[in-house]
Formats: C-alpha cells, sequence, structure tokens
C-alpha cells in the first residue's frame, strides 16, 4: 500500500502513529487508544506486525457505518499483508470472519441453528448443571479459592463443548490449544507454538468433523459434518468455520474475570449486582465497559475511494475499526469513562456489529448471567483474597483479563 493520501480539505492527512499495544493491569483503558481517540475520528496507526499503515476508526457512528457497508471488504485480506497486533496465521477457507455477503451468509447458516436463543433455552438447564458442579468443588474444598483456574476457565471449555460436541476427554487438549492461538507472545518461539497448536487443533477438527457426516445431532460439528455431506459447504470449509467458533470461547473466561474483578473492587458495584431484579442493565453495562481485548481486531480493506470525515480512504487502503473506542464515545454515551448501571438507551457495540456481529452472542451472555449469578449466590460474602493491587494480569495476548482471582466467602 502507498505511503501516500489525500484528504478533500486540502489539509495534511493525519500522522501515522505507532501503536504498540501496552501490558495494561486491572480495566485500565488503553492510553494510546485514547490518545487517537482525541486526535480525531480518523486517524492512521502502525501495529507491531504486519506491513504499512492503516487508517482506524473510533466514533460509534463510524464504526457503525464501516462494519455493515460492503464497500470495506474481509474477504480481500487473504491476498495481502495489512499491519497487524499479532502474528500472521494464513486464514482456511470457510473463515466467517474474512468473508463478505453474500458467502458469508451461506458459510454461516449451516451453524446457525445451534446458537439461536430458543437453543440457548434448551442449553440453560444444562450449562447450569456444569456451573453447579464446578461450585459444589469450590465450596466443599473452602476458601481462598482461584476462580478463574476453578470456575472461569472450566465452564466456558466445558459449555462450548457441550455446543460445539467436543467429548469430554479431548476438552482440556482442545483448550490447550486455543490458549496458546491466542497468545500474541513475541519471538519466534512464541510462534511456532502458536502454528503447532494452530496445527492441531484444526487437524483435529478436520478428524472430528468427517466423524459426524451421518451425524443427526444438534452440536456443531454435527450440522458441520451433515452440511459436508449434502454438499452444502466444502470440507475446508466447515473447519475453517469451526476453529474461531470453538477458539471464541476463551472470551467468556476473561471478560467475566474483569466483571468479577470490578464487582470485588467496587462495593457500589457489588451492591448492584446483588440485587437480581436489576443485576441484568448492571452487565449490560459492563460489556460495554470492560476493554475486552488488546489493540484491534482484523480489518476490512476498501473496495472503492470512500470519503468520510473529510478524508477519502483510497480503493485497497486497510481500515480498522475499534469497539473498545466506539463503546467509550462520549456523543452516545454521557460520562463514557464512567459506569453507570442504569443507562439507557445502551448501544454498545461489545459483540460486534454487521454481518460480523459474534455468532456467539447469545451464548456469551447465557455463561455470563449464570456464572455472575452463581458465584455471588452460593459464595455469599464473596471478596478479594489478596489485595487488588496483587492480582496478575495476563500479559502478551489478544484477550485480557486476570490470571487469577483469589477469593474467600462466608
Amino acid at each position: 500500500m502507498t505511503e501516500e493520501t489525500t484528504t478533500l480539505t486540502g489539509q495534511a492527512p493525519p500522522p501515522v502513529r505507532d501503536w504498540p499495544i501496552p501490558d495494561l493491569d486491572g480495566t485500565a483503558f488503553d492510553p494510546v487508544l485514547a490518545e487517537l481517540m482525541r486526535e480525531g475520528p480518523l486517524t492512521r496507526i502502525r501495529l507491531p506486525y504486519g506491513e504499512g499503515w492503516a487508517w482506524l476508526a473510533t466514533r460509534h457512528e463510524d464504526v457503525r457505518l464501516i462494519t455493515d457497508d460492503p464497500r470495506f471488504s474481509r474477504a480481500v485480506l487473504t491476498a495481502r499483508q495489512v499491519p497487524r497486533t499479532a502474528p500472521h496465521f494464513p486464514p482456511l477457507p470457510g473463515s466467517l470472519a474474512r468473508a463478505d455477503q453474500p458467502d458469508h451468509d451461506r458459510l454461516r447458516k449451516p451453524v446457525a441453528g445451534a446458537f439461536t436463543v430458543a437453543a440457548m433455552k434448551r442449553m440453560r438447564s444444562r450449562a447450569r448443571r456444569m456451573l453447579d458442579a464446578l461450585v459444589d468443588g469450590v465450596v466443599a474444598d473452602g476458601p481462598p479459592a482461584d476462580l478463574v483456574e476453578r470456575v472461569l476457565e472450566p465452564f466456558p471449555v466445558a459449555v462450548v463443548g457441550e455446543v460445539m460436541g467436543v467429548p469430554a476427554t479431548d476438552r482440556e487438549q482442545v483448550h490447550t490449544w486455543t490458549r496458546r492461538i491466542i497468545s500474541a507472545s513475541g519471538g519466534p518461539e512464541a510462534a511456532e507454538a502458536a502454528e503447532e497448536a494452530r496445527r492441531g487443533l484444526y487437524g483435529w477438527i478436520t478428524e472430528t468433523v468427517r466423524a459426524r457426516a451421518a451425524g443427526t445431532g444438534d452440536d456443531v460439528y454435527s450440522l458441520l459434518g451433515a452440511a459436508v455431506a449434502r454438499g452444502e459447504i466444502g470440507e475446508e470449509e466447515a473447519v475453517g468455520l469451526a476453529g474461531p467458533l470453538q477458539i471464541g470461547g476463551e472470551a467468556v473466561t476473561h471478560t467475566c474475570g474483569q466483571m468479577l474483578y470490578l464487582l470485588l473492587t467496587r462495593p457500589e458495584l457489588m451492591e448492584r449486582a446483588l440485587d437480581v431484579e436489576r443485576r441484568v442493565p448492571l452487565l449490560d453495562e459492563l460489556l460495554r465497559y470492560i476493554p475486552h481485548r488488546s489493540g484491534v481486531g482484523l480489518p476490512r480493506v476498501a473496495l472503492e475511494d470512500v470519503d468520510l470525515h473529510g478524508v477519502r480512504i483510497a480503493k485497497g487502503q486497510p481500515v480498522y475499526v475499534s469497539y473498545l473506542a466506539a463503546n467509550r464515545d462520549p456523543d452516545v454515551f454521557p460520562d463514557p469513562d464512567g459506569i453507570d448501571p442504569d443507562r439507557e438507551p445502551n448501544p454498545h457495540l461489545a459483540f460486534g456489529n454487521g454481518p460480523h456481529f459474534c455468532t456467539g452472542a447469545v451464548l456469551a451472555r447465557l455463561q455470563t448471567e449464570l456464572l455472575v449469578d452463581t458465584l455471588l449466590r452460593r459464595l455469599p460474602g464473596l471478596r478479594l483474597a489478596v489485595p487488588a493491587g496483587e492480582i496478575r494480569w495476563r500479559r502478551r495476548t489478544m484477550i485480557r483479563g486476570p490470571q487469577a482471582l483469589p477469593c474467600r466467602w462466608d
């Protein structure tokens, strides 16, 4: 991509800013992203990996426009290098994240039934039983306990495994692979470990999809196996579809870890969370507020010249959006850096927007509500077992969250 760009006003384009993606403790907002938000609705960034620079949109309105506009493509990313926050993995056919319409809907259709509201209602009782069994062990052993290790990690693994159709005997290995894949650690050894994990996971998925070709179940791997057998999608596409869905379960662990950290360090939020009838708006506000990830996700590429805010985004230039920034847009969210449990309306974009809205959003909400409800109900007087400043946070990773949450209760 050329380093040249133009503005419609004749003014110089915004400078290209290096964004090193810092490791941050707690729920601190990325200071570089905050500066980029102040500098303008559209800025230019250079990221730790990849080549050249990219546009970055931070305003809520612009993020919604770009993510729902067919003039911006994900599919063309497969043929070029762009700036990125993590080492590059060549996408497989079938990747929803890199598909444009109408291909996106064709690929999503075989698995859509596994993630509907009705399917999640059926899943709720099974998920609650799995969660209760984990908390039974915590209660039996007594305090203190690391809730990340004992509950927040194994519960989403079990639920996603159930939805996907992962045999119980394989879930720990699948979890190990996914953790390595989402690591953003630099260096050749980490990159090789992540690539090895990716080969292991996708090889396992391939075998599982083949084995479910005659499957009649409602789990994702059975749905994909049957879709391949009917000729609706190819085997490579089925594997490319399943991988990100399998990996996506990691996000719930760390989002809920951040939520619990906020509840355990802000008594007024804990008091509100204990009020069951008023809890849902609080959880929605925490989804808006929490910095779920480090940096940005996948970019889009302009398929034609697009004029936005007096800037011409030229055909072929990559464009990132920041959902974290959009969720702090002061024109949409008054006092955006504060937590308002009664915020109404709350049009946050924590699960994305447009065709790439998170496939597992309903499942993620289900798990989040069950986790908060069960832990607060069954562990009365829940509190940190160490000072808040001693909580260790994940490093060199795309998904932010506490490494551990040692807690006590009455």
